[in-house]
């Protein structure tokens, strides 16, 4: 006599849970979205990051059928920022416009984070990216990138370089600089971009390594001297300032970049939504015009590369605040 085959009831109850799932992504992204979004900056009214943030929010909202509303959260080195985005709820209503630093260089500098840039968030695309310049002044008797690491290491300790506070990406680059070249230079740290460049432009330092943004109306006013431009080609804002590659210097490459990201349990759909928008509005020729204003490049790249792209400079960055001790006030 044949007995009935008992039913694997765990087996099926897990099946009928996962099918039970299956929907709600799909209908999350059917129906997204239905009600207004939120868009977390990590730093106040005013700056380059805000009117990046400011700008795709606009384009976002006319793409998307709802406003997109612009949250500063300024503080903490951008953890504050961080950490609202990583606790929202995974619903693509509220997206992070993320600085590079945020993701790459404050995960190895803190050790009290309460937020994990890999674990925590779901990569959509980058948005915009600015390179470094190293300028000097004219206290300093040189003209190229090399005649710098000449000098450099002639005087050991005694060229001074300004930036935007301890384990910036100001002061990383520097370090960054000092490791290719092998030179011995002195940091000095100041609050933010402006007075770093103030410091340089008075002559209590010799040289300062900050964004194309912030250092392209200096050179071009002859204020300061730029030597090199950190990207793998010129930049028509400073036509004439070769990349570290072409002055000599491989691998000195920085790039400080703003990204868009969301909580890591947004569902798949709605990401790729997020993504292909993000990708239209990097073709306008109006996106490029805007963003070229701040001497900001527009960027536009799939979730994975973006991921990659994160990984490969947390690596980087990573490294050289080891070897530099760098540390956050």
């Amino acid at each position: 006599m044949l007995r009935p085959r008992s039913t694997p009831w765990p087996r099926l109850l897990a099946l009928a849970s996962a099918l039970a799932l299956l929907p709600l992504a799909a209908v999350h992204a059917d129906g997204y979205p239905d009600k207004p979004l939120k868009l977390i900056v990590a730093f106040p009214p005013g700056g380059a990051s805000d009117i990046v943030g400011r700008f795709y929010a606009e384009q976002l909202s006319s793409r998307l059928g709802q406003p997109v509303v612009v949250e500063n959260k300024p503080g903490a080195g951008t953890a504050i920022a961080a950490e609202a985005a990583a606790k929202a709820a995974p619903d693509g209503y509220t997206l992070s416009l993320a600085p590079a630093g945020q993701l790459t260089i404050l995960p190895h500098l803190a050790k009290d984070l309460r937020y994990d840039p890999f674990k925590d968030f779901a990569p959509v695309s980058i948005v915009a990216s600015v390179p470094y310049v190293v300028a000097v002044n004219d206290s300093l008797p040189v003209k190229t990138l090399a005649e710098l690491t000449t000098y450099a290491k002639a005087n050991p300790g005694k060229v001074s370089y300004s930036s935007c506070g301890n384990g910036t990406l100001c002061h990383l680059a520097g370090e960054l600089y000092r490791s290719l070249s092998k030179t011995e230079l002195l940091h000095v740290p100041y609050k933010g971009s402006a007075p770093a460049i103030t410091a340089l432009l008075g002559g209590e330092v010799n040289a300062a390594f900050d964004t194309l943004t912030i250092l392209a109306p200096q050179v071009k006013g002859g204020k300061v001297k730029g030597l090199a431009i950190t990207s793998k080609t010129r930049s028509p804002a400073l036509p004439d300032v070769p990349t570290a590659e072409e002055a000599g210097l491989k691998g000195f490459e920085v790039n400080s970049w703003f990204g868009i990201v969301v909580p890591a349990a947004t569902p798949k759909p709605i990401i790729e939504r997020l993504s292909k928008t993000l990708a239209e509005i990097a073709k306008q020729p109006d996106t490029h015009s805007k963003l070229a204003e701040q001497g900001l490049a527009v960027e536009s790249t799939t979730p994975e590369a973006f991921s990659q792209l994160i990984r490969s400079d947390s690596a980087k960055w990573g490294k050289v605040v080891k070897e530099s001790g760098a540390k956050i006030e």
